[in-house]
């Protein structure tokens, strides 16, 4: 009894720095994102005033969000970062699964030297092939379009390699259980497999969306076309075009972009967290 008042007592301290410290690690996080609140409710002359406040004096949102959604043609920006991000996201996992469960599941030559280019395509940062890309979307005649924006990421060494992970933590008996009831490879991949995997596919996916909505290094180079344009982009072009340094407009846009992805986590934190441990653990 005294031992375990005596460890009680010793971890109590110990449980109190470490939620200290998480609770401020996660005020540095969040700050910047409180402040671009506030900056998107404020009027302009309060901005730039010395004294610091979360809070306005005068509430100016109504002002700044509806001239962030009329000026900055933000609704078509968003709906093509929906569509972009949703067509990647598709053809990314109908091409990782199947790469990914032959990597884990099955024997072939070579099949060591295939994950060992996946590892290397994880190390590559994406900065690296825009050129290639760019030239070979002036030689396919795709620049400025759609396909520009998706076909560079429709293979994903980092999708592969997480349901890789995961599918190896799926016992080989229930694969030859599969395949002796006569389902072929891919009926395994798509019934048996994705299935199972499914926390590791929405944490890929929350991993995928926030990467592509919030890309701005490859759209600049790819699109030029205002309609084209996704959120990232878009928001700079407004910037520079209309909204000058009036950054209440500015700020309200940001968040407009910013709220869906933080909904879509909050809403799948759980499965997020779980796929990414689970695949951890093999």
């Amino acid at each position: 009894m005294s031992a375990t008042i005596s460890a009680n007592r010793l971890s109590l301290p110990a449980a109190v720095l470490r939620h200290l410290v998480l609770l401020a690690t996660g005020t540095l996080v969040l700050l910047p994102f409180i402040w671009m609140v506030s900056l998107s409710i404020k009027p302009p002359g309060e901005i730039f005033r010395a004294s610091f406040a979360f809070w306005p004096e005068q509430l100016y949102a109504v002002e700044n969000y509806t001239k962030a959604l009329s000026e900055a043609s933000l609704p078509r920006c968003v709906a093509n970062g929906l569509m972009v991000c949703t067509m990647i996201l598709t053809a990314q996992i109908l091409l990782c699964a199947p790469c990914a469960y032959a990597l884990a599941k099955l024997r072939f030559a070579g099949r060591d030297f295939l994950f060992g280019m996946v590892l290397v395509g994880l190390l590559l940062p994406r900065q690296v092939l825009s050129l290639p890309l760019f030239v070979l979307g002036h030689q396919l005649g795709i620049l400025n379009t759609y396909a520009a924006l998706i076909l560079p990421y429709v293979v994903s060494p980092f999708g592969i390699f997480l349901l890789r992970q995961f599918f190896k933590t799926i016992p080989d008996d229930v694969v030859h259980a599969a395949r002796l009831d006569g389902l072929s490879e891919l009926a395994i991949v798509w019934r048996i497999m994705v299935p199972m995997a499914l926390p590791a596919v929405i944490a890929f996916s929350i991993f995928s969306v926030v990467s592509h909505w919030n890309d701005l290094f490859w759209p600049l180079i790819a699109v030029r076309d205002q309609s084209l344009m996704p959120p990232p982009l878009g928001i700079m072009a407004f910037k520079n075009e209309e909204a000058g340094n009036d950054y209440g407009p500015l700020m309200a846009a940001s968040t407009l972009v910013v709220l869906p992805l933080v909904i879509a986590f909050l809403a799948a934190q759980k499965w997020f967290v779980e796929g990414i441990t689970g695949g951890a653990v093999k």
